[in-house]
């Protein structure tokens, strides 16, 4: 793959600066960002990495949000660290229990904008389904999601803080003073929720690096699945600054499709795309690339797909898993899901060329937290750059 300058958009992300007392969030700061913030405040040079060390250790290992809680250090330094920081992370607004277990969260960010977040538990572990900005840029044409105009980026802080957020509520941050989980319940975590995380790259890396932190989260970078659609350039950076493992929105076996249900096909073709993940594993050490295959009646579905499915991938030497997603119906959505015989004849196709071709479960429809169904309700419109500083206390 050649190399490429990153990609960017033309989207606000809000600093993270509160507007209220001008205290600045630690939450979602690199371990260098937060030593260089405490010596701006005023603690000593030398102090300052151990003094970060510290703090990181209460902020991500304990869930300590009250710097007043942080024993270990002296309380004059508490109180100094009070009146200039703060610890936030994103407000639930509301939880939705399925009947399976799943749950749904909405949480507020600063600007008063709203995400979903979504929580999955499964025999043994648990998967949290993280959005990377508000709203979407992509307009898939399948995806409930994609019909939310974007709005802007999440920081670093909010996308680590929906993590956090989940801890809570699922009640599972050790006991202080130790290191040792009694459950996992929050496991793993998939980058598959609203947004795509690789047109918000730098606070997405600085997230997944906080979540993998051996004192801090404590996940593997085996136990982080990022999706992504398709944006090349930023895939060889994913694969070096954070090594986790890939998902692709893959969906179609040809580019007359694939241009419609997944429209930055048109900029990244399907071989510059395959290509890409052909060089994605070599360089991170990944297991396999996970390709995502959502089934749409008479439109992918056919015997015919599911072979050039599998040419594609074999004939650019793609370690990968092919999970197909039965289509998650929502409301005035142009598309049916393939009937559970077609979706097996798919599978079996796949399965009998070598490839791992799991069916996925539909999980949380009743509370429309399946996979491309989530869609803040308040979030219908794309809001101007002034706005959004306006609503923050920013302009």
């Amino acid at each position: 793959m050649t190399a490429s300058a990153p990609v960017t958009q033309d989207v606000h992300t809000i600093p993270r600066k509160l507007p209220e007392g001008g205290k600045v969030n630690l939450v979602g700061l690199t371990r260098t960002a937060m030593r260089d913030a405490l010596i701006e405040q005023g603690t000593a040079e030398k102090q300052a990495k151990m003094r970060a060390n510290q703090i990181w250790q209460w902020i991500y290992q304990w869930g300590v949000r009250d710097f007043h809680e942080m024993t270990n250090l002296s309380k004059a330094y508490r109180a100094e660290l009070d009146e200039a920081f703060t610890i936030e992370i994103p407000e639930v607004v509301s939880k939705q229990v399925s009947e399976d277990g799943t749950r749904k969260y909405l949480v507020r960010i600063a600007g008063g904008h709203e995400v979903e977040v979504v929580y999955i538990p499964e025999d043994g572990r648990g998967t949290l389904c993280v959005s990377s900005q508000v709203g979407c840029t992509l307009t898939c044409s399948f995806c409930h999601t994609g019909t939310q105009k974007l709005v802007r980026n999440l920081t670093a802080g909010e996308i680590i803080g929906q993590v956090m957020m989940a801890r809570d509520d699922l009640d599972e941050w050790p006991e202080r003073g130790t290191r040792t989980y009694e459950a996992r319940l929050l496991s793993n975590i998939v980058l598959m929720g609203m947004g795509e995380p690789l047109y918000n790259f730098e606070n997405v890396r600085d997230a997944m690096k906080i979540a993998m932190d051996p004192e801090g989260i404590q996940l593997s970078r085996r136990r982080i699945t990022l999706s992504t659609s398709g944006v090349v350039p930023e895939m060889a950076r994913t694969a070096e600054e954070i090594g986790c493992q890939l998902a692709i929105s893959f969906h179609a076996t040809t580019d007359e499709v694939r241009d419609v249900l997944v429209p930055i096909n048109k900029r990244w073709n399907l071989e510059t795309l395959l290509e890409a993940l052909a060089s994605y594993p070599k360089v991170s050490n990944s297991e396999r690339i996970t390709f995502e295959y959502v089934m749409l009646k008479g439109v992918n579905d056919s015997d015919e797909d599911a072979h050039r499915l599998v040419k594609l991938i074999k004939d650019h030497g793609i370690p990968a898993k092919i999970n197909l997603i039965p289509f998650n119906e929502w409301p005035g959505s142009p598309y049916e899901r393939s009937s559970n015989n077609r979706i097996r004849a798919f599978a079996e196709i796949v399965y009998q060329a070598g490839y791992s071709s799991p069916i996925r479960k539909p999980r949380g429809e009743d509370i429309m937290a399946a996979c491309g169904q989530l869609k803040s309700a308040t979030e219908r419109a794309r809001k101007s750059r002034k706005q959004i500083e306006a609503e923050a206390g920013l302009g």
